[in-house]
Formats: structure tokens, sequence, C-alpha cells
């Protein structure tokens, strides 16, 4: 009874699990055709979900291969698409084993993106990519199984799986590169092939693109985190030169990536699906090890997709729900329905042929899933046979490489047997020459006494042979002691007498085992002769052998007597050799005599010569220094002739000319400094001193002559004790040039001195140098960044208030005045704009420039250096500000109606004008390959054509709100006409007459404006004879002072003298 029951039991535990699997079966093959099909939409979560169960709970992915392998995956690229995105989210999410079932169909994959790589579909491109990158992802996981397919791997586990060796750093890193190039390359593609506005991205078939880029991103975020620790690692032990590849290579990728990531970030879909990380301004710095520590992983959080469930797809059961659910529909059925509650049954109940009818559908609705199940049973059928084919295959394979194996294995065997055969066939020869072994024993006995013997008159020989050696080392000691090559000879000499004596020795030893061990022989045989003596019959045979024995031993000893005579005759061979090689090395050493002291004779030649030619060499030097002294001594006097010369009274000169000028020459006399020092060192070469003497020459006459020029201009105080001093350095200079001149002055000579002169004249220069018109030059550096500050505030002030009378405007005005406000205000706020970025970019071109050219000053000391340049900034910017304020003005006067409209043209023009101010301000000291400068230029440019956007509208709005009056002259009378005729050519001259009179008036207005913006503000007076004061700061009431580009030093106008006089 009990195993009755437990049958019963084990019965029903087999259908519930048959009925398990085939609702697995069933709910799995609906999942993926549902997420795999042709339609242009994206996979829905919950389908791609219950996937990834599926694998979990068998795991591996054999079911959603075993039905992915059945979609026809050549005849649509959208079915390709969808199925490379539900395989990725399987690799990434599915069950561990998932990667070793897909590895299995790893060729299927590469034919597929081989396939739609050659066809010219757009969908067939992604798909080529998608398909590589798998193929890509699969073979890294399959190598590196530390790393799970999600790259979700703590820093422990990346470490774990670099190692220690360098070498695979290396390539560990160069594959997380391809990795992420085939991420950002199908990324790439997809954004390429879709527009990033919302409406493309809230479409199906823009979002069947886009779904696969989320788990692109999730891969992306990782593998960047990957690239940084690996480049850390790598950076700390291998150079940074070898790493410069893959420092440019992440560099690119970082900012693809960063576009990738901010492109996608700017879409509504992936808005409510993912939130992207956003990545650093710039790459890290590997040549720093301190930038690991600001490095930020970045994270990926994935939000909650909300797919709309159908109402043919039922959710996943987590228990056995049918009982309730038969419940359920028992119920159902138990309830009258609401039509026939309110009308009745047809026909008074239920009608036989619609009970039929709805038999036959759920008839109808089992087979369909009998067949759809029978379907799946025998595709699972013919895949488990084909693996049983291919093990069977296997195994058969196997069979015959054992079967292989057997028969060599008898081979092996077969030739041992031979060999065992062979062996006792040569056992049975060994025992019959046993028995003559024993015969032989007592001739051997006889054969060792007299191998004794022989061994003593070998000895007695080999004494004889080394005492002979030792004469042969003497003589040859006592004749070679002094040369080298003889040495060699006699070492060599050593050599064969020593393996001579080796040889000897090693025979002898040989005798003496083969003695040895023939004499165990003996001991043996002789213990068996013992044995076997009365077995002997017959000792004739015994006393024949012992003949024949010692027949082979007076072979053996004529053998070795010959030896012995054949190492006389080497040893006597040897020693005709070493005086042979003697004489040779006597003859040797006399001839390499005679060359030495010939050789000897041409050294002492050939340093006599060097000793002329040096001389030569210092008095040729000494010449040239002569030559440039008296070249650099006419340019002095030449300079100091000019002083005297009346045409150069009329020549001026700038005090910063004179300036630079003293600069260049203190800089020159450092360079005849350090020459004069290098060529007392080393008088052998004058060419520094040469070059410095050259430069300092013009220099000097170049100070001397600007040094008049300028006390031309000058207060006469000033002017007599510049030119005195012009006067003092030409005579200092001529007097240094004169100790050069001599050999013994020349060390002597400084031009301190010089120096001395040179640092009055320049003080002369920076006190008739114009002081700054508002400020002092220490102070310029921070007046530069106030006056931008300024300028910046004020545009800002201009686009508030420009935006409050907008919507004043709005409020108080319509129609057709409202609509040439708003023209006129949108207008002044681009231009405000355009304003706001050329003021940005000439700020970073300034910084560029003081950068650039400020060397080891500081900022400040390059503005005082620069004051003119310095001044003409400032300036610029200064109305840059005041031009925007006016503009704000006029705006608003012209929306109140309360101002002209040429108002608003003219301020627009002035703006034009301080813009361009600004850019040759900025200009005069950038590099003219700067993009700073490019981009000023181009802000430039925007700015004029904003303001002519402002004249535009503003003439625009001045045509629309005038009224013209209409000229009806039809009831004026001749005489009126006349009259009025009259009157007009009369208003038609006084306006002309203003007209002229305005255009000289505003002449002599912009000369006035120039004449004071290049005096200082404290020298002006007023009418009533009192200073003014300085100038506000606010554009508001006037404008300001320094309104001009600043004076460039000029080169004083030498009047050149006429040769043809």
């Amino acid at each position: 009874m009990n195993n009755l029951s437990t049958r019963v039991k084990s019965r029903r535990t087999e259908a519930s699990l048959g009925a398990e699997r085939e609702h697995f079966d069933k709910q799995q093959l609906s999942s993926i055709s549902k997420a795999i099909n042709s339609t242009e939409t994206p996979v829905k979560e919950k389908h791609a979900r219950r996937i990834i169960l599926g694998t979990h709970r068998e795991k591996g992915a054999f079911t959603f291969w075993s039905y992915a392998l059945g979609f026809p995956l050549a005849s649509s690229s959208i079915l390709s698409w969808k199925f490379c995105h539900v395989l990725h989210k399987v690799l990434r999410d599915g069950h561990r084993n998932v990667l070793q079932d897909c590895m299995r169909h790893y060729s299927s994959i590469v034919e597929l993106g081989q396939l739609w790589g050659n066809l010219h579909d757009r969908y067939g491109q992604l798909v080529a990519l998608y398909s590589k990158l798998l193929c890509t992802k699969m073979q890294f996981h399959a190598k590196h199984s530390d790393i799970p397919a999600n790259l979700e791997a703590a820093d422990e586990v990346l470490e774990r799986t670099a190692g220690t060796d360098i070498n695979n750093v290396f390539q560990l890193t160069v594959e997380v590169f391809d990795y992420m190039d085939g991420e950002l390359k199908l990324a790439e593609t997809v954004l390429r092939q879709l527009n990033s506005s919302i409406a493309i991205s809230t479409l199906t078939s823009g979002q069947c693109r886009l779904s696969p880029l989320i788990q692109v991103i999730q891969d992306c975020s990782q593998l960047y985190h990957f690239m940084v620790k690996l480049l850390f690692k790598l950076h700390a032990c291998l150079p940074a030169d070898t790493l410069q590849g893959h420092r440019d290579r992440f560099r690119d990728q970082f900012q693809s990536l960063k576009t990738f990531f901010n492109r996608a970030r700017e879409m509504y879909y992936f808005k409510r699906l993912i939130q992207i990380p956003r990545l650093p301004d710039s790459p890290p710095n590997f040549l720093h090890a301190a930038s690991l520590a600001k490095h930020v992983k970045p994270v990926v959080v994935i939000g909650d997709e909300d797919d709309g469930e159908d109402d043919d797809d039922d959710a996943e059961p987590l228990i056995d729900i049918s009982d309730s659910i038969s419940s359920q529909t028992q119920a159902a059925v138990s309830q009258p329905d609401i039509f026939d509650q309110t009308f009745g049954p047809p026909n008074g109940g239920f009608d036989d042929r619609d009970l039929q009818i709805e038999s036959l559908k759920r008839d109808l609705e089992l087979l369909r899933a009998e067949l759809e199940r029978v379907k799946a049973e025998a595709q699972r059928y013919i895949t488990q046979l084909k693996s049983q084919i291919n093990s069977l295959e296997a195994e058969l394979e196997e069979q015959r490489a054992q079967k292989q194996r057997a028969l060599v294995e008898n081979e092996q065997l077969r030739m041992a047997l031979e060999a065992a055969r062979r062996r006792n066939v040569e056992h049975d020869s060994l025992q019959s020459t046993f028995m003559e072994a024993e015969q032989r024993a007592l001739a051997t006995e006889q054969r060792y006494n007299k191998l004794k013997e022989k061994h003593t008159e070998l000895v007695a020989s080999h004494a004889e042979l080394l005492r002979k050696s030792a004469d042969t080392v003497k003589m040859l000691s006592a004749t070679q002691q002094t040369q080298e090559e003889v040495e060699r000879t006699k070492q060599q000499l050593s050599f064969e007498v020593d393996r001579i004596r080796q040889e000897s020795d090693m025979k002898l030893e040989e005798q003496k085992f083969e003695m040895e061990k023939l004499r165990r022989e003996l001991a043996e045989k002789m213990a068996e002769i013992t044995r076997i003596n009365a077995s002997l019959q017959s000792s004739e045979q015994s006393s024949v052998q012992m003949n024949s024995s010692m027949t082979a031993l007076q072979a053996e000893k004529e053998r070795l007597m010959r030896s012995v005579s054949e190492k006389e005759a080497e040893l006597s061979s040897v020693r005709q050799s070493a005086q042979l090689q003697q004489s040779t090395v006597q003859q040797e050493r006399d001839k390499s005599g005679r060359e030495l002291s010939e050789l000897q004779a041409k050294l002492k030649e050939k340093a006599r010569q060097e000793e002329l030619l040096k001389q030569k060499l210092l008095d040729e030097q000494f010449a040239l220094l002569q030559g440039t002294v008296a070249e650099a001594e006419n340019i002095i006097q030449d300079a100091v002739a000019k002083l005297d010369d009346p045409l150069h009274i009329q020549c001026t000169s700038s005090p910063d000319y004179l300036i630079s000028r003293a600069e260049a020459t203190l800089g020159s006399i450092d360079k005849v400094k350090k020459g004069h020092t290098d060529y007392v060192r080393n008088m052998n070469d004058a060419g520094g001193l040469l070059r410095s003497l050259t430069q300092f020459s013009h220099s000097a006459a170049d100070t001397i002559i600007n040094g008049s020029a300028t006390a031309h201009m000058a207060p006469t105080d000033h002017a007599d004790r510049l030119t005195e001093n012009c006067r003092g350095c030409a005579t200092e200079c001529l007097q240094f040039l004169k100790e050069l001149k001599s050999k013994g002055t020349l060390q002597k000579a400084d031009p301190a001195s010089i120096q001395v002169i040179i640092h009055k004249i320049l003080r002369l220069g920076q006190e008739l140098r114009p002081k700054s018109l508002d400020v002092r030059q220490e102070e310029l550096g921070d007046l530069v960044d106030r006056e931008m500050a300024a300028t910046s505030a004020a545009i800002e002030e201009a686009v508030r208030r420009i935006a409050e009378m907008m919507n004043q405007a709005r409020k108080d005005t319509s129609g057709i005045k409202l609509e040439v406000n708003e023209r006129i205000l949108y207008s002044c706020t681009d231009l405000m704009e355009a304003i706001r970025m050329l003021v940005i970019s000439s700020t970073d071109l300034q910084k560029e420039i003081v950068e650039s050219g400020r060397g080891a000053a500081s900022i400040k000391e390059f503005y005082a250096r620069n004051s003119r340049w310095t001044e003409g900034l400032i300036s610029a910017a200064k109305a840059v500000g005041w031009g925007a304020t006016e503009m704000v003005n006029s705006a608003d006067k012209v929306v109140l109606h309360t101002g002209k409209y040429e108002e608003l043209i003219v301020c627009s023009h002035e703006i034009a004008a301080s813009t361009a101010q600004l850019v040759a301000a900025s200009k005069v000291k950038a590099d003219r390959h700067s993009k700073r400068l490019t981009t000023l230029q181009q802000a430039s440019r925007l700015v004029n054509e904003k303001a002519a956007n402002v004249v535009a509208s503003t003439r625009t709005g001045q045509d629309n709100m005038e009224e013209k009056d209409t000229m009806d002259f039809s009831g004026m009378s001749l005489i009126k006409l006349k009259k009025e005729e009259m009157e007009s050519q009369v208003k038609v001259l006084e306006l002309e007459s203003q007209l002229e009179n305005e255009r000289l008036r505003l002449g002599e207005l912009r000369k006035q404006h120039y004449t004071l913006a290049g005096v200082p503000l404290d020298q002006i007076s007023d009418g009533n004879g009192e200073a003014t004061s300085l100038v506000s700061m606010s554009p508001k009431f006037t404008k300001p002072a320094l309104m001009k580009k600043p004076a460039l030093a000029q080169k004083p106008n030498v009047l050149l003298k006429s040769p043809f006089k």
C-alpha cells in the first residue's frame, strides 16, 4: 500500500514538473516573440525582464537560443536590431552561464554582422556595428572571467585581473580601449541617424533606435572608470613618453564620451529612463599621481520604465494560482449576464449552437496551444538530438584515437617481445663465453704482471720527459723575459707539455683502472676456477691461449714504444718551432723599435706645427677684435659728430623710444661683459665678444643720437643734462674701446662707467616721459581690471534696463507702436549681448598678452612698462561702457516718445567705433596666430552686425511712426504757389547753412576731443582758469578723456645727408 501511494505521488510530481516546464517554455516563447519582431518599436522592458528571469531559472540561455535561431534574421534589419538589443540585455543581466552559451553561437553573430554590413540599409549599418560590439564584449569577458558582463566589478577585482605584470596591464588597457571604441562607434552612428529634437525621441521609430543606448551608457560609465584606473597604474610603472599614444587615445575617447553623454542628457526619451552622469570638464592628468584622488567614479541610475501591460500578456506567476483562477471562473459563470438580466435569455434559454461554437472555440484554442507546445517540444528535441549527435561524434573520435593508441601499444609490445627473445639468445651466448673467460683468467694474471713492469718503464720515461721539459723551460725563460710574444710561446709550450703530461697521466690512470678491474675480475674468476677446476679437461688449450695472450702483450708493448718515440719527435719539433718563433719575435721587436723612433720624430714635428697654428689663430682672433673695435669707434664717433650737426637740430625723438634704446644698450653691455670674460679665459675664440661689440656699438650710437634728439624737445635744464650725458657716454665708450685694442690693457677693460652714464640717461628719459592722465603707472594694472569689470557691469545694467523697458512698453502701448518698440528693444538686447561677448573675449586676449609678454616681471610691472598701450585699453573699455549706457538712455527716450530716433542711430555708430577701438588696442600686442584674437575679431564683427540691425530697426520704426502730410496745392493761386516756393527755397538755404555750420562744429569738436585726450586732465583749465576735476567713472554725464588709441613710440626723423650734394 505504501509503495502504491509513493508511486502515485511520484507520478503526480512528474506531471506537475512537466506542466511547469511546459508553462515556462510557452511563456519564454511568448516573451521572445513579442520582444523580437519586425515592428519598429522599442523592446518592452517586461518582455526582456521575463527572458532574463528565464535564464536565471534554467541557469543558462539554452531556451533563448533554441527559439532565437528560428527567427529569419537575414530577412529583416529591424528584427536583427531588436535581436541584438535583447542579446545585449541577456548578456548584461542574465545568468553567468549565458556567456558560455552565447560563445557557442559566436560565428552566427559574426555572419549576421557581415551580412548586414554589406547591404545599404540604415538599420543594417547599425546591426553590423552592434554585432561587432557584442562579439568584442563576449571575447573580453570570456578572456577575463573575473569581470562580469555588466562590468560592475570592484577595484580589487580589476587589480586582480590586471595582475602585477606590467605587460598584462598594458594589454588589458588596450582591450578596454577597443571595447570603448565599439560602444562609442555604435552610439555615434545612432545619434547621427537621428535628430536630437524632442519630436524624434518621442516617436516609436526613434525610440527603437535609442533604446539600446541605455545599455551602452551603462557600459561606457564603467569602462571609463576602468581606463582611468589602468592608465594611472601604467604611469606609475612606465615613463610618460612610452604612454603618449595611450593618453592621446584616452583624450579622444573622453571628448567623444562627453559629447555622447551631453547629447543623450538633452533627449526627452532618456530623461525619464536613466540618470546620465556628468564627466569633468577636462580629462585627468595622468602625469600627476595625486590627480587620482580627484577622480570620481561615474554612476548611472536607471529609472522605472512604466510599460503598458497588454491584455493578452499575463504576468509570470510566482505561486500557483490555478485553483483561485478556476474558482473565479466558476463564480463568473454562476453570475447571470447583465444583458440576460435585462432582456431575458434568447428563446427562453441558451442556444445550443452558441454553446457548440463556444466549445469549439475552446477546443480550437487548446489545439493551437497543444500545436505550439508540440512544435516547441519538437524544436527542443531536435536541438537535444543535435547536441547528442555532436557528443556521440566526439565520443566516436575519442574511440578512434583510443584504437590508434592501442595499435601503437601493440606494436611496442611486439618489439619488446622481439628484444626479449634477442636478449635470451645473447644470454645463451654469454653462457658459452663464460667458459672461455675462465680459461683467460690465468693468462690475465700473467698479463697483469707484464703490465706492471711496463708501467714502471713508463714512469721512468715520464720522469725523463719532465727533466727535459724543465731544461727547455729554463732555456726559453733565459732568452724571452722582456718579450711579450715569446711569453705567449712559452705559455703555449708549457700548455703542450702539460697536455702531454695529462695524456700520459690519463693513460696511466686508465691502465691502473683497467688493472684494478682485471684484478677484481681475476679474483672473481679465481673463485670460480676453484669451483670448476675439476671440470677442466685439457691444459693444451690453455697453453695455446696463454701463447696468444703473450703475443697480444708483446704487440701492446711495441705499440707503447712507438707512442713514446712519437712523443719524443713531437717534443723536438716543439723545440724547433719555439726557436723559430723566438727569432721571429726578435725581428719584429727590432722593426717596431725603428717605427717607434720614426713616429716620435713625426709627433714632435706635428706638435711644433700646432704651436705655430695656435699662435697664428691667436693673432688672427686679436686682429679681428681690433678691426671690430675700430669699426665700433667709427660708429660712436659718427654718432658724436651728429650732436654738433646743424641738420640734427630738426630731429626729434620721444622719451619712450629713448628709454627703449637705453635699455637695449644696458642689455648689450651685459653681453659685452660676458664676451670679454669668455675671451680673457680662452683667447682662441673671440666670436662672442665680436658679436656683443657690434650690438653694443649700434645700441650706444642709437642712444646717443636719440638722447640728443629727445633733448631738442625737452626743457632747458633737462636738455643740457641729457646732452652732457650723451657726450660723456661717447667719451667712455671710446675709452673702453681703446683699452680693448691693446693687449696690455685688454684684461683690465671694464664697461662699468658706461653703465653708470646709460642709467643717468635712462632716468632722464623717465623724467621726461609724460605721466598718466589720472592714475600712477603702478596703479595701471588694477585700473585695467576695474575698468573691464565696470564695463561688464554697465552692460549687465543696460540689459536689465532694456528688459524693464520691454515690460513697460508691453503694458503701456499696443498695435504698431508696440511692434516698433519691441523690434528696437530686441535689436538693442542683441547688441548688448554681442558687446558682452566682445568684452569677455577682450579680457581673455588681454590675459594671454600679459602672460606671454611679462616674462619674469609681475603683471603690474608689465602694465607700467607698457603704459601707453594700457591707457589705450582703459580708454577703449570706458568708451564701450559709456556707449552702452548712452544707448539705453536713448532707447528709453525713444520708447517714451521724448527722444529722437537719430540719437539711437548715433549711439549705435559710436558703439561700433568704440568696439573697433577696443579691438585695435587689444590687437597691438597680440600674436597674429592667436585663437583668442580670432575670437575677438569675430565678436567685433558680430557687434558691427548687431549695431547695423539697431540702425535698421530704428529707421524702420521711424518710417512707420512718422505721419507724412499729403501735399494738396490744388486750391492755391499762382501768386500763392510762387510765394510758398520762395519760402521753401529760403528754408532749404537756411537748413543747408545750418548743416554746414554743424559739420564745421563737429570737426572742431573732434579736433578738440583728440587734443584734450592727449593732455593730462590736471593741466586743462576751464574758462575761469581753475583746473577741471577728474572725469567721473560713470559715462552718464560726460565722455571720458582717454578716448584715443595709445600713441606709439616713434623713431626720430633723422634727415639723411644727400650724397649728391
